[in-house]
């Protein structure tokens, strides 16, 4: 158990503008070893053309080519359907994960994958097809991977459950489904500038298991749902050790602290945990040490919802503002265009 976290000062923004995409709503965000800046951009009805972009000054482009990105729902194995999330590993490959769940409402399409891309050659080195994961009930939402062991880690908020891939057999074992930390708490309703987000019917935004960390010694994962207040981890050797299962495993869960609401999550190589915070509108993290600190609010972080760190020193966000999609308006569209990614100078 890590001590009771610390609050800390809010200091003066310095969140700079990276990009702005019109009505194209960003969500995942890399950086690569080389600067290079990647974002996803979940299918829409409307507004849609890249399913995953590399940003070029300030531009879209899209990658890994303009096939790829090109919309068809019958070429769904070779077909961006829902990109999702993208990371970054230490080798610098490129992962893109695809759920292929378009609108959420959409009736569900084969096409489930997570891309290994070389970013040298700019070329898909291999695709992992979740076959055996039960397709009407999979959500997969977050990924983040180690190249020493060839495992990747994943959050499914449908599942309410960890993922973890073999990369070298493709295999995928389901962890921890259902516990209480990869469940959102019940009756916990989402608030955002005072308002409850909920859909026409009144059902409350919800998700599982969604926020997704790896420490860059791979020995901890951490990871919560955001229809909660509380941070979990649980080492890798026990995600790894498949003679342990279900009240076995769970009993090596460690409760991390109180941190509030939070979307996306990622580790820097100094053991830090960022976490976004849409209510507050702020970017915060956990020490090492155990201390919770705000590094930035700033009334331009709505919905903060992916990191990506970049070799500069800076941590890349999307605001992807999905509380102000009509879906959570009832049909009106308060979104503040254009959408925009922006980054921050992290403290030394």
């Amino acid at each position: 158990m890590i001590s009771t976290l610390a609050g800390a000062q809010t200091p003066a923004t310095n969140l700079e503008q990276v990009a702005e995409f019109g009505k194209h709503q960003p969500i995942g965000v890399a950086v690569s070893g080389q600067g290079r800046i990647f974002v996803t951009f979940p299918k829409k009805k409307a507004n849609y053309d890249y399913g995953l972009a590399e940003i070029v000054d300030g531009q879209r482009r899209p990658y890994p080519n303009a096939e790829w990105n090109q919309w068809d729902s019958t070429k769904a194995a070779t077909r961006f359907v829902n990109v999702q999330s993208v990371f970054v590993d230490q080798t610098d490959a490129l992962w893109v994960l695809d759920p292929a769940n378009p609108d959420d409402e959409a009736p569900l399409v084969p096409g489930v994958k997570l891309l290994k891309i070389n970013l040298a050659s700019n070329k898909v080195e291999r695709v992992y097809r979740f076959e055996d994961l039960p397709r009407e009930r999979t959500g997969l939402n977050d990924v983040r991977v180690d190249p020493t062991r060839q495992v990747a880690y994943l959050t499914d908020p449908k599942l309410a459950a960890l993922i973890v891939l073999d990369l070298r057999t493709g295999k995928s074992r389901v962890v921890l489904q259902g516990h209480k930390s990869t469940a959102a708490a019940p009756d916990f309703v989402l608030r955002i500038d005072g308002k409850e987000v909920k859909d026409k019917n009144g059902k409350p935004f919800s998700s599982n298991a969604n926020g997704l960390a790896l420490t860059h010694d791979f020995t901890y994962v951490y990871y919560r749902a955001i229809n909660q207040t509380k941070l979990y981890r649980i080492a890798t050797e026990q995600l790894l050790n498949t003679a342990l299962g279900g009240a076995a495993l769970a009993a090596q869960v460690e409760t991390v602290g109180e941190t509030g609401i939070s979307h996306g999550m990622l580790a820097d190589s100094q053991g830090n945990i960022y976490l976004t915070d849409s209510p507050n509108k702020a970017i915060r993290r956990v020490t090492p040490a155990g201390r919770f600190e705000t590094l930035v609010r700033d009334p331009r972080l709505l919905w903060p919802d992916s990191f990506g760190l970049g070799p500069d020193g800076y941590l890349y966000v999307t605001a992807a503002q999905i509380h102000r999609t009509p879906k959570w308006n009832n049909g009106e569209d308060k979104v503040a265009y254009p959408f925009r990614l922006y980054r921050l100078k992290l403290p030394k």
